[in-house]
């Protein structure tokens, strides 16, 4: 069967993707957090957060959405603010939160109930990022081929990004949730989720300057 994109430009597309996707934004800042404030088999749940607001985001631009975002201030202003707010709700809430016991990372029941509000948080923040939105209507098309069908190459062009998107995110959670591993004191640990919840909060106050694609 016949790949519908190009071997050579879904190559240079893998390449481009992992570049982009290995330097942190609010999305992978958040990840760590979560890795690091409640161990990493429980934030694992944001991975898959993260994949399906990626492929959220890039489904909503092919239907137009981006275009409108890219065009309308009040849209993308919208939009802004309300993943702004939310990264900040995030990283209040993970101030005010105890650091999870080691042990309880073990537990099923309470990892199964700590992952939903994790998985949550991932999507929305992935989601309501207008940058993303934006990103995949000016980045996907550039790797398209208009002698071939349009949907086809989309759909490959999507999956490749959001299984790429997912592995990054499953890394940090890996290396942030080594590093919880390493440092096991309560005060360690509640510092590293403190620093987490500030960074947090500064992105979604950041991200409330970033300017519409010109």
């Amino acid at each position: 069967m016949t790949l519908p994109v190009e071997p050579h430009l879904l190559a240079a597309f893998a390449a481009a993707s992992f570049v982009l996707l290995v330097i942190p934004g609010p999305t992978i800042i958040m990840v760590i957090s979560q890795a690091l404030a409640h161990g990493r088999r429980v934030a694992m749940a944001s991975v898959i957060g993260v994949g399906l607001g990626d492929l959220a985001a890039a489904t909503a631009s092919l239907v137009g959405i981006g275009a409108i975002l890219a065009t309308s201030s009040s849209a993308f202003v919208v939009v802004k603010w309300a993943g702004a707010i939310y990264l900040v709700w995030i990283g209040v809430k993970m101030w005010r939160s105890p650091v999870t016991p080691m042990a309880l990372d073990l537990a099923g029941k309470a990892t199964g109930e700590r992952q939903w509000p994790i998985f949550r948080d991932a999507f929305l923040v992935t989601l309501f990022n207008p940058k993303g939105i934006v990103f995949f209507m000016a980045f996907v098309p550039q790797f398209i081929t208009p002698a071939h069908d349009f949907a086809g190459q989309a759909v490959v062009l999507i999956t490749t990004f959001v299984i790429l998107g997912m592995l990054n995110a499953a890394a940090y959670v890996w290396l942030a949730g080594a590093a919880r591993q390493l440092v096991r004191r309560p005060a360690v640990l509640g510092a590293a989720s403190r620093t987490g919840a500030v960074f947090l909060i500064s992105a979604g106050i950041a991200s409330l300057f970033a300017r519409r694609a010109a």
